[in-house]
């Protein structure tokens, strides 16, 4: 099979996946936002902070190097994988011996630190299963990795059920997501093992040749979390859990909308990898339409937060969260950032400036942490959603920069006014029709917004032709 129809394929079946699990993702927020109620709900959201610590404290940039590696013309895949999942047991194992001890020192309730645990026992599965997910990038056959997260949430969502409907409380809500984690890792493991049977390989050469090149990365991992989950801890250590909560829930909500771009970045990155040094002229066509499928996205997502954000919240989280509407109308803004903030990311990772990213992130992180600390004993709430619109602008400003200087290149796309006279024509649409239904609006407004695309030939009957044929 040609690789755009591998890829018009991935596109269709992840995204009929993804959407399905976003949707089972929202229904599983309802129901844990209705049963713990702001206050538990806050420690909810403590402990998936501490996920994305753990996430990042064993990273170490082997997931995205290994994925890059394996990507190189005549990679040794086998030898790779090896001592890859090698490496990632190693670790995993020391942060198991290590991460319990301050788990156990933390100023935590008790419950809370037994989640914090089953939290840690997630992330193990998740790095392994993170690692056989580049043999899947590589052949172009995501959709099958969509399919397995989609089984995943399906068991964590029923279990989520199965926990309220026994009132079993906080901690079966999070034990579900390890439960749901395991079974990820074990399907993509047997799936994997289709097209390639590794042996665990401890070379410690190896790993440290592989670490040299990775070492960057994973320091910017744990930079990221600083910036994108260290102000949920820091409003934990600062504020009440409701106030955890309150925020958390807004940003459950643009959680499950960022699952398109990391899925159109995680079906690109193969291709950039290959190109960039192969054919530039094909690399920058590729980042180009990937630039102008994310402008094209995000402009109607702001739209309709801006108008709907208490409908949303008020369908989502409950009557209990109503405070959430206004920080959701905020952080919408962030996610606009978190699209072209991934693109930049991914253009550093094939192009191997990921020392330059990191003294980047480094400085972002330094902001984040340093304008939470000043603002959110009095703004709360506000003040992390805020800094968090500013926080993603700079890695975008500052990932932009890095590129435009040593790539001597920066995304481009034509007709940009015209895609903002969509938007244009979509907010008049609500305007004039505020008083209809909530989901009717919702549903014919994009279609407005794209019917003016294809009308102005933003988008042409070309490129739609194209993608049915395919």
């Amino acid at each position: 099979m040609s690789t755009p129809r591998k890829i018009a394929l991935n596109v269709i079946i992840a995204s009929i996946s993804k959407v399905l699990n976003t949707i089972l993702a929202l229904v599983g927020l309802m129901l844990i936002t209705r049963y713990l109620g702001p206050d538990k709900f806050g420690l909810y959201i403590t402990a998936l902070a501490f996920s994305g610590l753990f996430n990042s404290l064993g990273d170490w940039g082997i997931y995205q190097t290994s994925t890059r590696e394996i990507s190189r013309p005549k990679a040794k895949e086998k030898v790779i994988i090896g001592n890859v999942m090698a490496l990632r047991i190693t670790v995993s194992i020391f942060l198991a011996l290590i991460m319990p001890v301050v788990i156990y020192f933390l100023p935590y309730t008790f419950e809370l630190k037994i989640a914090l645990l089953l939290i840690l026992l997630t992330y193990i599965f998740y790095s392994f299963y993170q690692v056989l997910i580049g043999l899947f990038q590589k052949r172009l056959i995501m959709y099958k990795v969509t399919l397995v997260e989609l089984i995943g949430k399906i068991i964590q969502v029923a279990l989520v059920f199965l926990t309220i409907k026994l009132d079993l409380g906080f901690k079966f809500i999070v034990a579900g997501m390890t439960i749901s984690m395991f079974s990820n890792f074990i399907l993509i493991y047997f799936l994997s093992r289709q097209f390639i049977k590794f042996k665990l390989n401890f070379n410690i050469n190896r790993w440290k040749n592989f670490l040299k090149e990775s070492w960057p990365i994973g320091l910017s991992v744990i930079v990221t979390f600083i910036y994108f989950k260290a102000d949920t801890l820091l409003l934990k250590a600062m504020k009440s859990n409701v106030d955890v909560g309150i925020y958390g829930a807004a940003y459950k909500v643009l959680e499950n909308i960022t699952f398109f771009p990391g899925m159109i970045i995680g079906l690109m990155m193969p291709m950039f990898s290959y190109y960039i040094f192969k054919d530039r002229k094909k690399f920058q066509r590729l980042v180009n339409e990937n630039f102008k499928l994310f402008v094209i996205l995000i402009i109607p997502l702001i739209i309709i937060v801006m108008f709907f954000a208490e409908n949303i919240i008020a369908i989502v989280a409950g009557p209990q969260f109503t405070a959430s509407a206004t920080v959701l109308r905020i952080v919408i803004f962030s996610l606009a950032f978190i699209f072209f903030g991934m693109l930049f990311g991914n253009i550093l990772l094939v192009a191997k400036l990921q020392k330059q990213q990191l003294l980047a992130l480094t400085a972002v992180a330094i902001f984040n942490v340093s304008t939470n600390l000043i603002l959110i004993p009095k703004y709360s709430y506000l003040a992390t959603s805020a800094v968090s619109v500013a926080t993603e602008f700079l890695v975008v400003l500052l990932s932009a920069s890095i590129v435009y200087k040593h790539l001597h290149f920066l995304p481009r796309m034509k007709n940009f006014g015209l895609v903002l006279l969509s938007g244009l024509t979509m907010i008049a649409y609500f305007f004039i029709l505020h008083s209809l239904p909530f989901f009717f609006l919702l549903l014919t407004g994009p279609l407005i917004y794209f019917a003016v695309l294809v009308f102005s030939k933003v988008i042409t009957k070309k490129e739609i032709m194209m993608l049915v044929k395919k």
